[in-house]
């Protein structure tokens, strides 16, 4: 069973029921391989991480898989998303290559920054998904301002913003929200609720008892979903999605879920009760539960499932060997497109 590859391709027939366990066959497959494509991704991040190949921390979503998929799969082409550093699979969807993913953290001449920045801080306006900045919670106001242009212009598009549930205590959140929810921005909010700020659990972090309570703070739709579902994660995407297409103005979706590594790979999560990711990984992995969904319910045979998991495979190998390939960036190129007069200036060395 053949599922597309690259960036998503034609939408689904508008027939189609698009609502949780309700997706055609052909699309429920592709959900499957976007989330192994991520996975499998990151595990080759981590052993080139391991081997000093990589420049910088890495981050992973490891458990998360299904939020970012799940999510960014109810976007239209046109429509634009700002991801964080753990929705590696909402990229991918939108069109960023596993090769330019790895690239990206190796900081070679030829990754998308060319060496200026690391992990999954880079931008492609034209495939629809905008750069993250780290200070949290920056990126709503961002994406409000970006969706505030939508609406001004008249185009009927989307814009979707990640956030960590640490960020939903920051000013520049409450900013964002506030004026994307006044001004009617068609804009979808995602708090994922992965259970620790760093290394803050979420009850040292907020008195609310859930993030979607938030919502009617500012007079916006909330939702909330079992963020480990890829399903009900799509689901309660694409209602948001409608909604603000059809000019609903903002919803707040939690997506509750679980980060079961640290907040990057040098955490070694000493703050995690004992046996708590071990209790996640073996009751709520995303991906298991969904090829359970897929063997059971969709009737899939174990050997297509194992076919998919092989070609995300194969392209993380290719993908590998193009990028062990490329060239490192050199010096005097630091200044290339950085500042407007000189783009470049010749090499200045204390001996001359």
């Amino acid at each position: 069973m053949a599922v597309k590859g690259g960036a998503r391709g034609a939408k689904r027939p508008a027939a189609a029921p698009a609502v949780a366990g309700k997706l055609p066959h052909s699309d429920q497959l592709e959900l499957y391989y976007w989330m192994r494509l991520t996975r499998t991704l990151e595990e080759r991040l981590v052993n080139l991480h391991r081997q000093n190949k990589l420049v910088g921390g890495l981050f992973r979503s490891l458990g998360q898989e299904a939020d970012a998929v799940g999510s960014a799969f109810a976007l239209e082409e046109h429509d634009v998303l700002s991801s964080l550093t753990r929705n590696l699979g909402s990229l991918l969807i939108k069109g960023a290559t596993p090769v330019e993913v790895i690239r990206q953290h190796m900081a070679t001449a030829d990754s998308p920054t060319r060496g200026r920045d690391l992990g999954l801080h880079f931008a492609d306006i034209a495939r629809g998904f905008i750069g993250h900045i780290s200070p949290l919670g920056d990126m709503v106001a961002v994406m409000a301002g970006v969706t505030l242009s939508f609406k001004l212009r008249g185009e009927a598009r989307v814009g979707l913003v990640y956030l960590g549930d640490g960020a939903t205590s920051t000013g520049a959140f409450h900013e964002g929200i506030n004026f994307a929810a006044v001004q009617k921005c068609p804009l979808v909010v995602i708090a994922e609720n992965n259970g620790y700020a760093y290394s803050t659990p979420v009850a040292k972090q907020s008195a609310a008892k859930q993030f979607v309570d938030k919502a009617a703070g500012y007079g916006v739709a909330g939702d909330r979903a079992d963020g480990n579902d890829v399903l009900a994660v799509y689901d309660v995407t694409k209602r948001a999605v409608d909604r603000a297409r059809s000019g609903g103005g903002v919803t707040l979706i939690e997506l509750v879920t679980y980060r079961r590594r640290g907040h990057a790979e040098h955490d070694n999560q000493a703050y995690v009760p004992e046996g708590e990711v071990e209790r996640w990984a073996a009751e709520n992995d995303p991906i298991d539960r969904f090829a359970r969904v897929l063997i059971d319910r969709e009737k899939v045979e174990k050997p297509n499932i194992d076919a998919i998991d092989e070609r995300a495979r194969a392209e993380v190998d290719a993908a590998t060997d193009q990028a062990l390939a490329s060239p490192q960036p050199s010096g005097p190129d630091a200044l290339t497109d950085v500042f407007a007069t000189p783009s470049r200036v010749a090499p200045h060395w204390y001996r001359s």
